[in-house]
């Protein structure tokens, strides 16, 4: 099982569409620091996030409770990997494992650079045509790598 998390997401529908990736693939979703939205009932359901009850959400109030809990869970800690437009390591050469972690970052603001120094040879990214955008849809971005690592399990 992969696990996905995002750092501070900012956008109902991002997350939402996140969610429903999770719920489809039995991916766990961790939801780190300060959101964007509410998580009542009332606002998941107008921002059209349906899938709430499909996905199992760990919510941790920053990067050090959320590393505890992937550590008191039998995680390592080497294998969480975080992704920003900015790193020069794209996702492919990752050799992802059952347990590891998907991060990424808002959509505005990604992740701060402390945290990206943290990960150190862990930030990877998706390789883009230089110019073209600035980035990917967070959602996108997590469909991709998500995905991929699900291909090299082989765990379908």
């Amino acid at each position: 099982m992969i696990h996905v998390a995002l750092w501070e997401p900012e956008i109902p529908p991002n997350t939402g569409n996140i969610a429903r990736l999770c719920a489809a693939t039995g991916a766990p979703l961790h939801l780190i620091g300060r959101l964007g939205f509410r998580m009542d009932e009332r606002s998941l359901r107008r921002a059209g996030l349906d899938y709430w009850d499909a996905v199992t959400i760990h919510r941790h109030a920053d990067l050090a409770d959320f590393e505890a809990w992937r550590a008191a869970h039998g995680h390592a800690p080497d294998r969480c990997f975080a992704f920003s437009a900015h790193a020069r390591r794209p996702y492919t050469d990752a050799r992802f494992q059952e347990g590891d972690c998907l991060l990424f970052g808002s959509e505005s603001r990604g992740m701060p650079p402390e945290t990206l120094a943290h990960f150190g040879e862990r930030v990877l990214t998706i390789p883009m045509p230089a110019g073209a955008v600035r980035s990917l849809n967070l959602a996108t971005a997590a469909g991709i790598v998500l995905y991929e690592a699900l291909r090299q399990l082989q765990s379908w």
